[in-house]
């Protein structure tokens, strides 16, 4: 199967950036699920940009550059922020329905924001409206194809140039080559190797793994966000409760039914993840807990029941009604803002080669990813990969790839979770670490069947 421009990840990133390939070419979109199933689908809490009257794009890459911890890329962060504004008109322009107040948009506030700029779809349904609106326009371009269902499981390289991919058609049980002028890795996080993760399944980290192994320099992989608060509850899936309902008054409880965040930092509940997260995990060592609480008991139940529509009626069907009662939260791996190193154009360190979204390190996020800049990370540069790549339609393509080895590890997915919450979670030390590289090293891997 041949194609000028080949995305791998139906998201945000991967559909921004087919968009903007459509014009120059044949374009193959694949997902290794439903179309439908990405982190892009699960994102609540909303997508940042400076639009509102008292909010300055300068403002929202101060912000950025402070939760980053002193780490981003200042050239990539002014990118984004300035960048922003127009992004978010395109997809209002292609039918996605903000939030609104009357005729004007509505913005909120989430942790170490200095203004009201998040801006929510249906509540806390934002990911999913940005999804089905840039899906929608994508597909209505004849020369984007979608193919679903069909996992990559490796890059095809040749003359050290990246020119296709192999992809797994899970219907027909086949391998199947698929080559291109340039390929795109929109595959999103690695959420599913910690065992405590808000991540979809298919958020396993093999973009990175494949980009690797492809020869791309990956940058900045230890930096792993842990969302402070997904619920807590045996037996149910560790559901996001968004950064949101802290920017709408929840306030984090312990054991005692104490609020805490007071003692860890001057912005309180609304202070960086990290520090939520390393707050949330002192106050449970401190009070024997499995867990603490978000209380967001103070406003309005019919408030909450519809501004959060998703979130309250998730947490009504595992027992807990968030417009009556405190919920049961515990931090858990979230996001990645390391990934396959990429310039400003999302390209990587091998030709032929793009990066955009969670699977791509921009620079973007530095050591911890303000709240809420994600969607807009995804949608700015997943445009700008589509830009840079089609300057690729034309080159010719070498005839004889190199076929990679396939190999299966000889360990269980669980055991390889269980050793990564241990050794390589929210707090580490250098034996630790040590540990969970020495256990991988004895790993034994055999050929795919």
């Amino acid at each position: 199967m041949n194609c000028d421009f080949l995305v791998i990840g139906a998201g945000v990133a991967g559909l921004r950036a087919a968009i903007e390939l459509a014009p120059h070419g044949s374009v193959i979109v694949i997902a290794k699920d439903s179309l439908r199933e990405s982190s892009s689908e699960y994102a609540q809490g909303g997508i940042a940009v400076a639009l509102s009257d008292d909010d300055e794009v300068a403002l929202h890459e101060q912000d950025t550059l402070y939760a980053g911890d002193g780490l981003c890329n200042r050239e990539a962060v002014h990118t984004l922020v300035e960048e922003g504004p127009a992004a978010i008109q395109h997809l209002i322009e292609w039918g996605a329905e903000f939030d609104r107040i009357g005729d004007e948009l509505s913005f909120t506030r989430e942790g170490a924001h200095s203004r009201n700029r998040i801006l929510h779809a249906h509540g806390d349904s934002t990911g999913r409206e940005i999804a089905r609106t840039l899906q929608r326009h994508a597909a209505s371009l004849p020369s984007v194809t979608f193919l679903s269902y069909s996992a990559i499981v490796d890059l095809l390289t040749s003359e050290g140039r990246v020119i296709g991919a192999i992809a797994f058609d899970e219907e027909r049980g086949a391998l199947e080559d698929i080559r291109a002028h340039a390929v795109l890795l929109a595959t999103g996080g690695l959420g599913r190797v910690f065992l405590e993760t808000t991540n979809p399944d298919v958020a396993t980290g093999d973009g990175v793994a494949m980009a690797w192994r492809a020869g791309a320099e990956i940058a900045n992989i230890e930096f792993v966000q842990f969302h402070p608060t997904a619920l807590h509850v045996e037996g149910a899936p560790r559901f996001l409760l968004s950064e949101a309902l802290r920017g709408e008054g929840a306030v984090l409880r312990n054991k005692n039914g104490e609020a805490f965040m007071h003692r860890y930092h001057e912005l309180k509940d609304l202070a960086p993840r990290d520090v939520v997260s390393r707050a949330i995990l002192a106050e449970m060592r401190l009070t024997g807990s499995p867990h603490v609480w978000l209380d967001l008991t103070s406003r309005d139940p019919e408030f909450i029941r519809q501004r959060f529509p998703r979130v309250h009626r998730t947490c009504v069907a595992y027992g807990v009604d968030i417009a009556a009662e405190p919920a049961p939260v515990h931090p858990a791996a979230h996001y990645a803002m390391g990934g396959v190193k990429t310039d400003l154009h999302a390209r990587s360190t091998v030709p032929g080669l793009f990066a955009a979204g969670e699977v791509a390190c921009t620079g973007v996020h530095g050591a911890n990813r303000l709240a809420s800049n994600s969607l807009l990370e995804a949608v700015v540069f997943g445009a700008r990969a589509g830009i840079a790549m089609a300057q690729y339609r034309g080159l010719e393509t070498p005839r004889e790839p190199q076929r990679p080895t396939l190999l299966a590890p000889g360990f269980t997915e669980p055991q390889l979770r269980e050793l990564t919450w241990e050794h390589c979670g929210i707090s580490r030390t250098g034996n630790g670490l040590e540990a969970a590289i020495n256990a991988l090293d004895r790993i034994v891997w055999e050929p795919a069947s």
